[in-house]
């Protein structure tokens, strides 16, 4: 949905189709799934809970929904057909949070939530729950019915967590505004076993972006102590290099249990960089950097370079290749960087602005190597092509760092805000 859209009331949701992007139903949409956060502050809404035709229910994020509109939700990509299963951290809204009696903080009154409005945040994909339509009174069937008011999340309380307590949805929600690397940090000081408890409580996305900033051993851990199939779900959240990564330090009958468990376009990204030597190009490089076709527009480069999900060294060059536009590609033409996207007009053509000049890496090019190229050149990423000329991925300045930094570096005192206590 478009920034600034209007309110979705969730009571208008129930039962609602869903459909693929080619417009094949997918389901009916049975209820939605919101974190609590804590301070009054709205809740995060997570994604649907969808029956699908045998009536199993499945769990579709929010980052799927491209529309909400006329009576249906309109989704992207490929949808995950493992039964939902409900985390500590969540909450069902139709089924949890409507007809719960809540109290008005400006009068101290008991109120009934009747329906709660959902929207989507400015120009991103996240999504709140900002609204609550409530009734006076103390309800039930034969009495009178009272006033209805609308009021803003933060107007009631009976909701929100708790700002006390040990339970892992607390300390989850204290993490929601820091960054991957300093929820690594805390989990890395924290026991075995309540580093287990806070995995456990964290969402896919969130625990695979957290999983990329651990050390390998503690990375094992925690992917130990999941379910088969949720592990499974972490590893496909994952950045695919990293993803084979973590995959490469267990046992070859685990690896390929979890790589069978996975999607099979994810898991054959993976399969692919599991065949390269770690230190070298190939071992190092993402399989998913921006790649363009020639007759793309500085529009479209640009409208990719936007997504927010993109890393910034990523986002800092798109790569110009034949079909097709998936790695390994069609012919490599070369590189166009962000800066020279910024100074041509918007309908220039991309292969008419490339930067051919520098060469790219073969997959088997050493860690040295690879390091030495982006010094030399000033760069945040270089491209890796095959010996066909197809580009098979892109190395990034944080993936050369990750394997320069010595093994104790997260031990080192650099976060400037002080973290929550986990113990």
């Amino acid at each position: 949905m478009a920034a600034g859209a209007p309110r979705i009331f969730v009571s208008h949701l129930s039962g609602v189709p869903v459909f693929d992007p080619n417009g094949d139903q997918v389901g009916r949409v049975r209820d939605l799934v919101a974190m609590l956060r804590v301070g009054g502050r709205p809740p995060r809404l997570l994604g649907l809970v969808v029956e699908v035709v045998s009536r199993r229910r499945i769990f579709v994020p929010m980052t799927r929904v491209t529309g909400v509109e006329s009576g249906q939700v309109i989704t992207t990509g490929v949808v995950n057909m493992r039964r939902f299963e409900q985390r500590p951290t969540e909450r069902l809204v139709l089924g949890e949070l409507l007809d719960r009696r809540v109290t008005l903080g400006a009068t101290g009154e008991e109120v009934t939530v009747l329906d709660v409005a959902i929207q989507q945040l400015p120009a991103r994909r996240d999504w709140e729950i900002d609204r609550i339509f409530v009734r006076k009174g103390k309800g039930g069937a034969l009495r009178r019915r009272g006033e209805t008011l609308t009021v803003e999340w933060s107007a009631v309380t009976g909701f929100s967590l708790e700002e006390h307590g040990q339970g892992a949805e607390n300390l989850v929600a204290t993490f929601e505004q820091m960054r991957p690397a300093d929820v690594a940090n805390v989990l890395h000081h924290l026991t075995p076993k309540r580093r287990a408890e806070v995995a456990n409580a964290l969402d896919d996305d969130r625990l695979a972006d957290v999983l990329e900033e651990l050390p390998e051993d503690e990375q094992v851990e925690i992917l130990g102590k999941l379910k088969e199939e949720r592990a499974a779900d972490v590893l496909e959240a994952m950045d695919p290099d990293d993803a084979a990564d973590l995959l490469s330090e267990l046992p070859e009958v685990d690896k390929e249990r979890l790589l069978t468990l996975m999607r099979p376009d994810d898991a054959a990204d993976v399969r692919r960089l599991l065949e390269y030597e770690e230190n070298t190009a190939g071992g190092l490089m993402t399989t998913e950097p921006i790649v363009l076709r020639p007759d793309a527009t500085v529009a479209d480069a640009l409208a990719r370079v936007r997504q927010s999900d993109l890393s910034p060294a990523l986002a800092a060059q798109v790569y110009v290749c034949r079909p097709p536009d998936e790695t390994p590609t069609g012919k490599y033409l070369g590189t166009v960087h962000f800066q020279r996207l910024l100074r041509d007009p918007p309908f220039t053509l991309v292969s008419s602005i490339v930067d051919t000049d520098l060469p790219p890496l073969r997959p088997d090019a050493s860690l040295p190597v690879v390091t030495g190229y982006l010094a030399a050149y000033n760069m945040v990423a270089v491209p890796v092509v095959d010996e066909s000329g197809s580009l098979l991925g892109a190395v990034t300045v944080d993936d050369v760092l990750d394997h320069l930094l010595p093994d104790d570096w997260r031990e080192t005192d650099f976060h400037s805000e002080e973290v929550p206590d986990g113990r």
